[in-house]
Order: structure tokens, then sequence, then C-alpha cells
């Protein structure tokens, strides 16, 4: 296994003036916990250098640090692109949810890919849902939709790909927990062919009713996936240090039982953590509940897909 320390924030909002998020912490944060041990693979670990941030947009476009967060994927994609053709499995700790964009960026180098995304959040957020000329954005609200290629071309075209980083029919999402709300922002996703697992219908089927979901998801899909943890799908009873906590959620046995079997699966090329912020958890008690998750999963043994 590979681990890649991807200390970023680059795709969060300030919350006030001359705040700066705290995810690019989380990598450290989640290694000083004991996460290696906790993992109980061999494990080699490879460190990015923390990227500027800025809160104001760049010149041409109101995605805040877009052009830091193009070049910064880029370079996460080098890595995870060495890693998955070496047939070791990725773990890219994050940073915010930008993180997905250069991962898929470079595990797509391999082959068609298909997308596991656990979020509380569907990440939707594109032009075609808000006006893109008058309102700055962060890219952590909207990295499935710049994943499946909507939004500017400079964070929906990527070296090696010649269409969306995946496609629509090949990602499965699961936890979103605000589509019941009657101020919804994005609805527009029910509209594609993104398979969709809100936290009502996880709760009504249970976990052997959404693992028997992905079964029948993965058998339709490309030979190489990839799985997207956002930890803000867990319950904000477990996990409050996230930029955006609520309820309802997942608990880590749910987490634990529903991507175990997709771990250990030799068509799992990695997977992104990401959203945890330890300026939000004094204690370290967050960190330690993520490390506790992560040290569960069966990870996959070195494979070379296809």
């Amino acid at each position: 296994m590979d681990v890649i320390l991807a200390p970023t924030n680059l795709g969060l909002s300030p919350l006030y003036a001359g705040h700066e998020p705290g995810t690019w912490r989380a990598p450290e944060a989640l290694m000083s916990a004991g996460l290696l041990k906790a993992l109980g693979v061999e494990a080699s670990v490879i460190s990015l250098p923390r990227p500027h941030y800025s809160p104001e947009p760049p010149a041409g476009t109101l995605i805040r640090n877009g052009d830091a967060i193009r070049t910064f994927s880029l370079r996460l994609a080098e890595d995870v692109a060495k890693t998955v053709a070496s047939g070791r499995f990725v773990l890219v700790l994050g940073g915010d949810c930008s993180v997905l964009l250069g991962a898929l960026a470079g595990a797509g180098r391999s082959g068609p890919l298909s997308l596991i995304h656990c979020d509380g959040h569907s990440d939707f957020r594109h032009p075609g849902n808000y006006d893109a000329s008058r309102t700055m954005s962060g890219v952590a609200g909207m990295d499935l939709a710049l994943a499946t290629g909507r939004g500017e071309d400079f964070l929906t075209q990527w070296p090696g790909s010649t269409g969306p980083l995946v496609q629509d029919e090949h990602v499965l999402q699961i936890g979103e927990r605000e589509s019941h709300d009657a101020d919804f922002a994005w609805p527009d996703i029910v509209q594609t062919a993104v398979t969709q697992i809100d936290i009502f219908a996880f709760q009504a089927l249970g976990v052997a009713g959404a693992s028997l979901v992905f079964q029948e998801f993965l058998k339709k899909q490309p030979a190489g996936f990839w799985i997207h943890f956002d930890v803000d799908v867990l319950d904000q009873s477990i996990m409050p240090a996230v930029d955006c906590p609520g309820s309802p959620g997942l608990s880590p046995d749910d987490v634990v039982a529903l991507l175990n079997p997709l771990l250990s699966d030799a068509r799992c090329l990695g997977m992104t953590v990401a959203i945890y912020d330890p300026d939000k958890d004094p204690t370290g008690c967050c960190a330690r509940t993520l490390v506790e998750i992560l040290g569960q999963f069966a990870y996959r043994a070195t494979n070379v897909p296809g």
C-alpha cells in the first residue's frame, strides 16, 4: 500500500474573515494518531507539499483557489498513477474533497473507472444549478459534478482523459442526507444516471440490502473502481469535526460493513479520505475514531488491474 498525504484545504470557504480551514492538517493528525500501525499492512508514505490557500478567486474564474487546485491535482495524479501502475493499493489522505479530482485523474490512466462516492452530501454543484458568473464557489461542494464533467474546463479536462473522469452511469453515491429538504440545492442529480442510495434509503435497506445494490452496480462497471470516503457521511454525533456535520448519518460499523467487501476486491484501486478538520477536534477524539475505522478495513492484496 502507498499512503499519500494530501494536505489541502483549497476547496473550502473561510468561515469568517481571516479564517483558513484546517483540513490541511488532517493527514498529519491521522498519522500522529497511529494510522500506520492501525493499518496493519506494509505501507510507503508519500507526502505532498501543502499548497497556498487564498480566500480570493483567481483571475478568470469564481472558483476559489481554482488554479491552485488544478496544479495540486496534477501533482497528486502523478503519484496515484505510479502506485496504481505498480499494482499497489493507494490510500489518499486529504484534505478537502477536491483531492478526488487528482486521485481519479491518476487512477483513470489505468483504464475506465467507476466510483463509489460515500458522502453526506451529493457535491453536485455546477453551472447548471447555480449562477457561476455571480457566485464564488468552493470545489469541496462540486467534486462529484466536476468528476462527471460538469463545470469549467480547467477542472473537468485532464491529461490522459478524453472525457469526464467518470461517467454518470459509473457512479454510485451513498449517504446523502439533504435531498428531502424543501430547499435542496442540487435536485438535478436525480435526473442523471448516477445510482443513489441516500441515507433514508439506506436506513430502509440496511447494510445487507445496500451491499446487494453495490454488488449489482459493480457487475455492470469497468474493471477498476475508486472509493471516496467523505467522513461527513458519518453521523454528526460521531464525526462533528467536519465543515458541514449532520444527521442522520452512517455509524462506524455501517461504514466498515459496507466498505470492507469493496476494499478487499481486487478491482479496487484505492480510496480518498476527506474533510476531517483537526481544528474542530481539540481532544483528538475524532482522529482516533477515523484511525479505528481505517484500521478495520481489509485492504486488497497487491494486484495489477485488468
